[in-house]
């Protein structure tokens, strides 16, 4: 039904995708601009950071289409709307993510697209059919990561009620946090996306294995190719937080 609405007005379609791909690619502008003034940023070149930038982009923008409404969750419980998605013959979970589908969100997805094509021909890296494998592996499971983040937020907001700005933090934070480089922040902070809120395995640790750099913080060689274990335990803890948030949920009576 949303995508019929979008495509009722295809020339207002094709400007919103360009303006969504542009206005997403001034992240990227950004890290351009840094590297006018400096030759490497925490050690990696701008190759590299484009290939990190490319993996954490595309991934969230393919989770932000499928996934990216669950902040309406919010305002559907508080106008007591969220009833009538209780008594249709669909998986909740499944309604609340079309909920608003926006088809302007591949502008994202492009914009993210090409910046990894770009960094993956210009990187200087070592290919092998392991490294090569694990590019199209990032992707996936790190969409499926971001998935299963905008998730459990959407089940905080059974609690919280309007907590759509706290689940952007961690979910449009998060991207923007797997931009850079690793080796720009404290250890601490790389340690809690890592072993706590495993973000970092979206790119961070594999793209590491993929360039050959050391990784700020012990993990094992063989965490490069964790990104599918990952994906599947987020998956398992979001799907029980969002089981507990929809028990836990009282209609407004409205």
């Amino acid at each position: 039904m949303w995508i019929r609405s979008t495509m009722t007005y295809r020339t207002s379609f094709v400007v919103t995708v360009i303006g969504n791909l542009l206005l997403t690619g001034l992240d990227f502008a950004a890290i351009l601009l840094m590297f006018s003034q400096v030759d490497s940023l925490g050690g990696w070149s701008l190759p590299e950071v484009a290939f990190l930038y490319g993996l954490s982009a595309t991934a969230f923008g393919l989770a932000d289409l499928t996934f990216g409404s669950m902040d309406v969750l919010g305002t559907r419980m508080r106008d007591g709307s969220f009833d009538i998605l209780l008594v249709r013959p669909a998986p909740v979970l499944a309604q609340v993510a079309a909920d608003h589908f926006a088809l302007r969100r591949l502008g994202r997805i492009t914009q993210g697209a090409l910046v990894l094509g770009w960094g993956l021909l210009a990187v200087d890296v070592d290919w092998t059919v392991a490294k090569v494998l694990l590019v199209p592996l990032m992707l996936v499971s790190g969409a499926v990561i971001f998935c299963a983040l905008f998730t459990a937020g959407a089940s905080f907001q059974f609690v919280a009620q309007d907590a759509a700005e706290v689940q952007n933090a961690f979910t449009y934070g998060g991207n923007t946090l797997l931009q850079y480089p690793p080796t720009v922040f404290g250890k601490d902070l790389v340690r809690g996306v890592t072993f706590v809120l495993p973000l970092a395995f979206v790119n961070w640790v594999p793209a590491a294995h993929v360039l050959e750099r050391p990784y700020p913080v012990g993990v094992p060689q063989w965490a490069a190719f964790a990104p599918p274990m990952v994906a599947v335990a987020c998956c398992a803890l979001a799907g029980l937080a969002w089981r507990a948030g929809l028990r836990s949920y009282r209609s407004t009576g409205s």
